[in-house]
């Protein structure tokens, strides 16, 4: 039986698309895959020929399932609830898996069966020389790097992610989903941070350095403009991470983010805006959902 399923969501990334798929293509070790599922999240451009071309080659089972709700989130639902495997990877459409990525990534699931999900090492790829104020914010384009050895990590990032699904089943994320990510162009930020901390909550999470991945770069993702919407994704993002895992009630939560803003200055104003409009975005929404949302990452719920 097949222990891994990949599922790649996309939204018009073709070009990228083809060069991910490639890299599926190329693995010398595909024995514990089961197939490549690709979510067409509404595209425009030529993505379901790219993936009937892979479909054709037939090295790994490729197909297609549409998620006409835009958005990452519901994508990354739809490709779980499309896959069988007792493990799914999250691989996103811009990424270039290293030639032992699957073998490896099998290797992992199957000497840690009660591990909830692990994420690898994550190198970025840039298509042309990036400016310094791009180098200065790296962080931002979700580089990993910790270390030659694997350990524990209390978060991961979503790129790469390998995620057990009997865990992702027992965390409640399949059936209800509180933050989104990115929606087309929108550079909305947090969604693979409550799927690793739902997990979290009741499962380790690891670190494999030896799943090494290239997250490539294009230089439209280096302008100022997109730097400053991806910091103010980034701010968001911690603000609905750090309500995912707070022990109180919203009302303490809500005193405690207008103090924490203050902190959050120093990583800039972008940043800034992104906290702010992720309170506004909590405080706006239906209470029956924000009190499910408050605190439903809390370690003390293992």
């Amino acid at each position: 039986m097949p222990l891994l399923d990949l599922v790649i969501c996309t939204y018009d990334n073709a070009r990228l698309l083809d060069a991910t798929l490639a890299s599926v293509g190329a693995q010398k070790d595909l024995s514990g895959i089961g197939e490549v599922v690709v979510v067409d999240n509404n595209c425009t451009d030529d993505t379901r020929e790219v993936v009937a071309r892979y479909a054709r080659a037939g090295v790994v089972p490729v197909r297609v399932v549409a998620e006409t709700r835009q958005g990452l989130t519901p994508a990354r639902v739809r490709g779980v609830t499309s896959t069988s495997a007792p493990w799914i990877a999250f691989v996103d459409d811009d990424c270039l898996l290293a030639d032992d990525w699957a073998g490896q990534a099998v290797r992992f699931a199957a000497e840690h069966p009660e591990c909830g999900a692990f994420g690898g090492r994550v190198t970025l790829e840039w298509e042309v020389p990036p400016p310094r104020y791009v180098l200065r914010h790296r962080y931002a384009y979700a580089g990993k790097q910790h270390g030659e050895v694997a350990h524990r990590r209390p978060w991961l990032a979503g790129i790469g992610m390998v995620v057990r699904r009997e865990a992702l089943e027992r965390s409640g994320w399949i059936d209800e989903q509180f933050l989104d990510d990115r929606i087309g162009r929108r550079l909305v930020s947090g969604g693979d941070m409550e799927i690793a901390l739902r997990l979290a909550a009741g499962h380790e999470l690891w670190y494999n350095p030896a799943c090494r991945l290239r997250h490539v770069i294009p230089a439209r993702r280096m302008t100022r403009e997109y730097l400053k919407r991806m910091q103010a994704g980034l701010g968001a993002s911690r603000h609905n991470a750090e309500a995912l895992r707070w022990r109180g009630s919203y009302r303490t939560w809500f005193l405690y983010s207008v103090i924490a803003s203050i902190g959050v200055a120093v990583l800039g104003i972008p940043a800034l805006r992104g906290w702010w409009s992720a309170m506004w975005g909590m405080y706006k929404m239906d209470p029956s959902v924000r009190r499910r949302l408050v605190g439903c990452a809390r370690l003390d719920l293992c």
